[in-house]
Order: C-alpha cells, then structure tokens, then sequence
C-alpha cells in the first residue's frame, strides 16, 4: 500500500509545484488569520489552477464562522474542508464536499468516528507531535491521517509506531514559518512513501 500523503500550508507556485512533482495525494490552502500560512479565497483558487485531478485540493479552517466558509466557497472549490470534528455540527455545507474532522491528542473523541480522520497535537502549524500510540489505536477503527510534528527525520519511525492510512505535513517541510522548502517536502515525500511500501499502514476502506 502506497499510503496518502498531504502537504498542508502550501502559499506559494513554487511549494504548489514542488508538492506535485513529488507525488503527493493532496495540497492543504489554509484559511486562518492567525496563521502565517493563511491565504484569502481568491489566492487559493489561483494556485489551485495548476493542481492536475488526481490530487485532492482541501480547504483547512479551524473554527471558521459561517461567513467565512461562505466565503471560502464561493472563491475557491476544493475537494474536501478540514476543521475540528466539532465544527462540522454548527456549519452549513454543500451536501457534496467531502469532510476531513479534525481530532486532537487529548480530546474526547465523537461517539461515532467518522469514516476517515485527521488526528494532530492540541495546536496545528506548530510542530506539536501527536500521541502516535493514540494515533495507533484509532488507525484500527478509521482512516486515520498522522499529522502533528511530522518531518523527514521522523516520518517513517511515525508510521511504524501509528499505522496510519496518511500523514499530513506542514512546519516541518518549511525554511522558515510559512515559507516551504523544496527540498524537504521531496525528503518527507520518499522517506514516507519508502516507509508506507514496507506494509506499515493503517485502515484502507474502499
């Protein structure tokens, strides 16, 4: 099993076209003001003209108002929206666009899972490692994406420990916060498909 891997906070051509080159499965557009990777509507459609089908472009908020998401999707169409599993009951959304919920290390978990996941330390963008033993468990039950202080150095001990279905990459791809580096995207990219090619990953569901 190849594994699917997403570069998130991806701002610039240059990390667009990186990101591709390299094979990946999805591109992240943030939309978060305080974030240094955060981008306005208008900027993520643009970038996302050069982003060939096969490779999924997802929206990633966390706890957008209404307003926002409105906004979101009147400018840009992405193929799913990642926010906090929370989120998700409050906001009005397209019955179409695929949802990705977001849960955190040390938070209580919905009664349902939802079919796949994407399961992070207690704050996003900031290199926070997830608990990879809790990623464990929960990759037995749903497609769980790894996120969370992901990097090159670590990403394939991450999905011998979690089993993950996915990982997911923002800080730890970056020169410096908001700005990627070519190079280490092309690093975390090999370095997890080698790990995902040994048979270390989680739930598939067709």
């Amino acid at each position: 099993m190849s594994g699917w891997i997403k570069i998130c906070g991806v701002n610039s051509d240059e990390a667009v076209a990186t990101a591709i080159a390299a094979g990946v499965d999805a591109i992240g557009f943030v939309f978060h003001p305080g974030s240094p990777r955060h981008l306005e509507p208008l900027a993520a459609s643009r970038l996302a003209t050069a982003v060939p089908p096969g490779i999924q472009c997802i929206a990633v908020t966390r706890h957008p108002s209404q307003t926002a998401i409105d906004d979101i999707l009147d400018a840009f169409e992405p193929d799913a929206l990642q926010t906090d599993a929370e989120d998700f009951d409050r906001l009005v959304l397209p019955p179409e666009l695929v949802r990705l919920p977001v849960l955190r290390t040390g938070a209580a978990l919905p009664p349902v899972l939802p079919r796949r996941v994407l399961y992070e330390g207690a704050e996003s963008g900031r290199g926070e490692v997830a608990d990879w033993d809790a990623a464990r468990s929960l990759a037995s039950r749903t497609q769980l994406v790894l996120a969370g202080g992901l990097n090159p150095a670590n990403v394939a001990a991450a999905i011998a420990r979690a089993r993950p279905f996915g990982v997911d990459v923002s800080s730890g791809v970056e020169a410096a916060p908001g700005r990627k580096d070519p190079d280490r995207i092309g690093e975390f990219v090999t370095a997890a498909r080698a790990a995902f090619a040994t048979g270390a990953a989680g739930k598939f569901l067709e």
